[in-house]
C-alpha cells in the first residue's frame, strides 16, 4: 500500500499565462484533458499567489489533482495523488500517464513536457535511496531483511531483486551482494600486488574488502571498524561477500579490531609501525564547492594520520565521487 504521486510539467509561452482571461482558457483546456483520464473531478479551490496561479480538484474516490501556473517562466505543473492498496490496480496507469501528457501537450501547445512514473510514498519498505550527491534512486527493493540502530548509525539490510541483499547505513546505500566490481575497483585487482604486504583497512565493516584481499595472500591485514552491529548484520545476511571473516574476526594473516580507527592509527604512529597499504573504506567524500565543515575536517584528519603510517613507497587507497577520469 502506498500513496501514488504522479508529476507532470509543461512549458508554454509565458504570455498565455499573463492575464486572467488567458489563465482561464488554459485551465479549461487542462480540465478537458484531465476528464478523459480521471473522470468526475470537481473543482475545489484556487489561489492567486504572486508568481502565478494554483487550483485543486478531487474526485469521490479521493484522487487529488493540483495545477500550478508559474506565469513568468511559462511553466505549468500537474500533480496527481491517490492512495492505493497493494491488491488494487492503479487508478492511472503508466500508459494513461503518457497519454495524458500527450493530450495536455497538444491542448496547451506545449514546447516541452515531461512526466514521471508514480512515486510511491508511505510504504513500509522504502524503495528510494539518495545518492551522496543528492540524487534520488529507485531500487527494486522487496524486503527488509535487517533493521536496527547502533550507537553510531541506522543499520539496514534490504533485499533487491537484481542486486541481492544490500547494506544501507543512515539511508545511504553502501554495498550489495552484486557489487564485487566495487570492491575489485577499490583494491585495483590485477594492478596492485598484495602478496606479502602489510595492510590496514579503515572501516570496511561489510567485510567484503578484507575477504577479497585475503585471496591475494598478504602478509597481514588489520581491519579497524567502529560499528560492531554492521559486522554482525553482514555476517548473518551477506556471507556471499564476506565469507566467514566477520564471524571468525581473526586468522593467521588478519585481525579485526572493533574501535575508533583514529585511536589505532595514532598508536601505530607512536609505535613506529608502517604499512604498505592503507584503505580508506569509510564515509563518502562529499561533493561540495569548498572543502569545509565537520565531515571535511574528519577526512583531513584520517588522511593525515594514514600518511604517517605508510612506508615511503606505500599507497593510500580509497573511493570518491566525481566525474569519470580516464588515464591515458
Amino acid at each position: 500500500m502506498s500513496v501514488q504521486t504522479i508529476l507532470l510539467d509543461f512549458s508554454i509561452d509565458p504570455q498565455r499565462l499573463g492575464d486572467d482571461a488567458s489563465r482561464k482558457e488554459v485551465r479549461k483546456r487542462i480540465e478537458e484533458a484531465l476528464e478523459c483520464y480521471i473522470p468526475n473531478l470537481r473543482f475545489v479551490h484556487d489561489l492567486l499567489p504572486e508568481d502565478g496561479y494554483f487550483c485543486t480538484y478531487m474526485d469521490k474516490a479521493g484522487t487529488v489533482v493540483t495545477v500550478r501556473f508559474f506565469h513568468v517562466q511559462g511553466l505549468i505543473t500537474v500533480n496527481v495523488e491517490y492512495y492505493k492498496e497493494n491488491s488494487e490496480q492503479p487508478r492511472v496507469s503508466l500508459e494513461s500517464i503518457k497519454l495524458l501528457e500527450n493530450s495536455l501537450r497538444n491542448y496547451l501547445g506545449s514546447e516541452r513536457s515531461k512526466h514521471l512514473p508514480p512515486i510511491k510514498r508511505g510504504t513500509y519498505i522504502d524503495v528510494y535511496l539518495t545518492s551522496s550527491d543528492e540524487r534520488l534512486i529507485e531500487y527494486d527493493i522487496d524486503k527488509m531483511v535487517f533493521e536496527k540502530r547502533s550507537p553510531f548509525q541506522k543499520v539496514q539490510i534490504v533485499h533487491s531483486k537484481v542486486l541481492g541483499n544490500m547494506l544501507v547505513l543512515d539511508e545511504l546505500q553502501n554495498l550489495a551482494e552484486a557489487d564485487l566490481i566495487y570492491t575489485e575497483t577499490l583494491m585495483m585487482r590485477g594492478v596492485e600486488q598484495y602478496e606479502g604486504k602489510e595492510i590496514v583497512i579503515l572501516g570496511g565493516g561489510d567485510g567484503a574488502l578484507l575477504y577479497e584481499l585475503l585471496k591475494e595472500n598478504p602478509k597481514f591485514v588489520t581491519m579497524l571498524e567502529i560499528d560492531d552491529l554492521v559486522m554482525q548484520a553482514c555476517n548473518e545476511h551477506m556471507k556471499s561477500i564476506c565469507g566467514d571473516v566477520l564471524e571468525r574476526r581473526n586468522g593467521p594473516n588478519y585481525e579485526i579490531i572493533v574501535g575508533d580507527c583514529m585511536v589505532a592509527l595514532q598508536k601505530y604512529f607512536k609505535d613506529g609501525r608502517k604499512f604498505d597499504y592503507v584503505f580508506g573504506d569509510l564515509t563518502d567524500v562529499p561533493l561540495s564547492p569548498t572543502p569545509t565543515g565537520e565531515l571535511w575536517d574528519f577526512i583531513r584528519t584520517f588522511l593525515e594520520a594514514s600518511f604517517k603510517v605508510l612506508r615511503p613507497d606505500g599507497k593510500f587507497m580509497t573511493h570518491a565521487n566525481g566525474p569519470t577520469v580516464q588515464r591515458r
